[in-house]
């Protein structure tokens, strides 16, 4: 019923939105996932995000003009969307326990193997700050250009690559000092 009411409202009878809804998610769930959980470091929150922002997407769908930028658009979409929820979450929590755990995996046993490294760069990149950590995610994981960083995110070309600079410096020295820890 609720897509039937959609899309009258927007005009599309032949299901067309449907279809590029289904091709916007199936191309980029993973990255908007990858996206929301650099930003708010709780899986249950971040696939709340990455609903609330194929629900946006969808909506704007005929908004979006650049069929080259969708990535970066998405992501944009994505990285706003799991700030608001951080902040809404921050405005709302009275309670500690409310907040999303940020986990310590520090287990000496664990840093032998492959695990325990993933472990202690998924903490050294959480140790950034939201900002940091969503550029090197869209830069390192996503591959998104410094340009479409800096659209995604509403930032400047030259703030996207000193974040970068500065992200991969603080990572790297953070993954030093926990080998010789």
């Amino acid at each position: 019923m609720l897509r039937r009411t959609r899309s009258r409202r927007r005009g599309v009878a032949d299901g067309g939105t449907d279809r590029r809804l289904r091709a916007l998610v199936d191309a980029h769930a993973a990255a908007v996932y990858r996206t929301a959980i650099a930003v708010v470091r709780d899986p249950a929150l971040a696939e709340d995000v990455v609903q609330e922002t194929m629900i946006k997407a969808w909506q704007h769908l005929h908004e979006q003009r650049e069929p080259g930028a969708e990535r970066a658009w998405i992501l944009r979409i994505a990285h706003n969307t799991a700030v608001s929820a951080l902040r809404r979450i921050r405005d709302e929590a009275t309670d500690p326990d409310q907040l999303p755990e940020v986990h310590d995996h520090r287990d000496p046993a664990r840093h032998l193997d492959g695990r325990g490294r993933l472990d202690s760069l998924r903490e050294a990149i959480g140790a950034l700050d939201e900002l940091s950590r969503s550029v090197l995610v869209l830069r390192d994981l996503e591959h998104l250009s410094y340009q479409q960083i800096a659209d995604a995110l509403g930032i400047t070309v030259p703030t996207v690559k000193t974040r970068l600079l500065r992200a991969r410096r603080e990572v790297q020295r953070r993954l030093q000092v926990e080998e010789l820890a």
